[in-house]
């Protein structure tokens, strides 16, 4: 079955395992999950899937005007189309197989215990920005030597050109420029802990982004069997 939710990176953390070894965690808060709207192959859209909506969004109280919501009109139409009385800040669309749409139900809150303890998964999140880098950062190159005549030039990338041919520089080359701040997924988490009291999944190893970013969770596209 594939199935996705909306969560928060809180920050990491660590257990101990029953044989004593140290198990480093990210610990993703995936509380107020709700279904916004169910896709079917069969209707309009051609395809199976869910969309869901997370967050907490406030209201813009204004002195002699009514109480509304901080978001766009369209996503407060949204909600109020599928019944939600509180819209939420972030949407995200998952797929899922055809068979399993009757397990949702538009208004449905999905808690941590939708995933299970040892299921693996794929977490997306906006990594770290780390602004215009070099080629030593960026890429992790060596550098050059930093004797026998190098001279302002021990953390340079060297020639990227050709002569005559093909005389220009190829397509992806590696050099400086804007590093991080990128969509990325990490795959094949496993789920170490659920806590539904919380409303938190504990994942083995890190995840991408900074504490208080949004991530999407997944079913590991690699370690799927159905």
């Amino acid at each position: 079955m594939r199935k996705g939710l909306i969560g928060k990176k809180v920050g990491m953390t660590q257990l101990f395992g029953p044989d004593g070894v140290r198990i480093p965690v990210t610990v993703i808060d995936v509380g107020s999950n709700v279904v916004i709207q169910k896709k079917s192959e069969h209707g309009k859209d051609g395809y199976a899937a869910v969309k869901l909506g997370y967050g907490s969004v406030k209201k813009l109280e204004k002195e002699g005007t009514e109480p509304r919501w901080r978001l766009a009109k369209p996503q407060v139409g949204m909600f109020a189309a599928a019944g939600i009385d509180e819209p939420r800040k972030h949407v995200r669309e998952f797929r899922v197989d055809e068979a399993d749409l009757d397990q949702y139900e538009v208004g449905q809150e999905l808690g941590a215990d939708y995933f299970q303890v040892g299921e693996y998964i794929d977490a997306t999140g906006t990594s770290k920005g780390r602004g215009f880098s070099g080629v030593m950062r960026r890429h992790n190159f060596a550098g050059a030597k930093a004797s026998h005549g190098v001279h302002e030039f021990f953390r340079h990338g060297g020639s990227i050109g050709m002569s005559a041919d093909p005389s220009r520089v190829l397509p992806g080359m590696k050099m400086p420029g804007q590093y991080g701040n990128a969509i990325t997924t990490i795959q094949n988490l496993q789920v170490v802990q659920v806590l539904p009291e919380d409303n938190a999944v504990l994942v083995k190893g890190s995840v991408p982004g900074p504490n208080g970013g949004i991530v999407t969770l997944r079913t590991a596209v690699k370690k799927y069997h159905g």
